[in-house]
């Protein structure tokens, strides 16, 4: 157990739910790193935690968890694939710790993830690319002037 004497909830306000950010370019840089078990015990994951640099989403964080330690073939080879993108993105070829990675700026395209099995929808990256291949960060979507209401506005393609 913790210690929580001198908590006081009345004082604090409390988290809010976090809209997901919308699909797009991001310059982020790498906060955490920590390799973790699977929930199943036959494996190892990478959790990353990101946070974006810039833009009205500054200060927002994405997670990452990349299966290099897996039974499953295809599994490790998308996380491979994942982790040879971030070390193209920093320079950084041969990494011989995930914390090489922190504080790097690169600009990561983050995705939409579909929930499913009682999931809500989340938020997931797409790849990463250098920081200086980040187009202006993305500001909140608005229904662009002229559009036909029926019509899919670029950000929801």
């Amino acid at each position: 157990m913790a210690d929580l004497s001198g908590f006081n909830a009345d004082n604090i306000e409390p988290a809010g739910d976090f809209e997901l950010l919308p699909a797009g370019d991001y310059m982020a840089a790498v906060t955490q790193t920590e390799r973790k078990p699977t929930k199943a015990g036959t494996g190892a994951y990478l959790e990353m935690q990101l946070e974006v640099l810039e833009g009205p989403y500054k200060g927002r964080r994405l997670f990452e968890r990349l299966n290099l330690w897996n039974p499953n073939e295809v599994a490790v080879k998308i996380a491979q694939q994942q982790l040879a993108a971030l070390c193209r993105a920093v320079g950084i070829a041969t990494p011989k710790d995930s914390g090489e990675f922190v504080g790097k700026p690169i600009c990561v395209t983050v995705k939409i993830d579909k929930g499913r099995d009682g999931y809500s929808d989340s938020n997931g990256i797409r790849t990463y690319k250098a920081a200086g291949s980040c187009p202006v960060a993305p500001s909140a979507p608005q229904e662009p002037q002229g559009m036909p209401a029926q019509q899919q506005a670029p950000w929801d393609m």
